[in-house]
């Protein structure tokens, strides 16, 4: 990623959190990012080693259970490091790279999320039909075409941002390097960047949401076609899980992108942020084990072994 002619920044400044609450936030964040390594690790082996568990609907949560490991590492890791030291810069390709492999791995959860609506529209809405149009290979190719959708729209997008100018203020108010913040700094107009960022929100949030919105509206509309009582019960309980993780991660994710950079004026900000980079990932391993009694046993069966 070149740097214009006019670019003088070798590095950025996080501001990061108030320091007299660093150690606390430490504490609390350590605790946090070790729970959510553990609890997806358990996920992923679970579904990896039980074989009643390797079905479309499980394969999408390993796959998602990875996706998670790997986007709150992006950030988190770092965060723990400023809250020890007085420097917080970063370099402007560490920045870039940051930035990158967050976008990357956002953009692949909503998609990973919008497959697993899918999923269970098939299964609910054609169940006879349902291992033959989600067999195992079609899950494999969706999670894999999830990930290339990642790797790909975030390469253009950073590319993008990354082509600025960036010759005056060096300090992003913020604990990490989020393409709002880094594009408020360019010493050039980025009015066209800030439509591309909405461009390319609106291709990762609403579209795939969009898809996740038409497969409910078919599910329940095939729910409610049911006699009886215990089945409609049954059939609403295996979307449980996965409504609570889209509420939680599509809600904060809207609120945050599919606005222009006044956003950065708000002072919840951060803690909007830190609502789907910290604690959905962490959140996530208890929402579907502990609403999802075929997983909860397995993993139970598998820390007993």
């Amino acid at each position: 990623m070149a740097k214009g002619n006019e670019t003088q920044l070798n590095e950025f400044i996080l501001l990061g959190f108030s320091k007299n609450r660093q150690p606390i936030l430490f504490a609390i964040f350590l605790i946090i990012y070790f729970f959510t390594l553990m609890g997806n690790m358990l996920i992923i082996v679970t579904v990896t080693i039980q074989q009643q568990l390797h079905c479309p609907m499980y394969l999408f949560l390993r796959s998602l259970s990875f996706t998670e490991i790997f986007y709150i590492s992006v950030t988190v890791p770092r965060m723990l490091r400023d809250f020890l030291h007085l420097d917080k810069g970063i370099s402007f390709v560490a920045c870039a790279a940051q930035l990158y492999f967050f976008c990357f791995l956002g953009t692949t959860e909503c998609f990973l999320l919008a497959f697993m609506a899918y999923d269970r529209y098939v299964a609910i809405c054609h169940p006879l039909r349902y291992m033959t149009i989600m067999s195992k290979t079609k899950c494999l190719g969706l999670s894999l075409g999830s990930w290339l959708s990642g790797i790909f729209l975030s390469l253009i997008q950073i590319s993008y941002v990354f082509s600025l100018p960036f010759c005056s203020s060096n300090i992003i108010d913020h604990f990490f390097c989020d393409i709002l913040p880094v594009v408020k700094l360019a010493c050039a107009d980025t009015a066209a960047n800030e439509i591309a960022i909405l461009i390319y929100s609106s291709l990762v949030i609403p579209l795939p949401f969009l898809l996740i919105l038409v497969s409910y509206v078919c599910i329940i509309n095939s729910v409610l076609k049911i006699p009886s009582a215990v089945g409609r019960k049954k059939a609403f309980s295996t979307c449980g899980s996965h409504l609570t993780s889209v509420s939680l991660f599509y809600g904060t994710a809207t609120i945050t992108y599919l606005k222009t950079k006044s956003i950065q004026t708000y002072v919840g900000a951060k803690l909007i942020s830190l609502l789907y980079i910290v604690l959905i990932p962490m959140l996530n391993p208890l929402i579907y084990s502990l609403r999802n009694s075929v997983i909860k046993n397995a993993m139970s069966k598998l820390i007993k072994q």
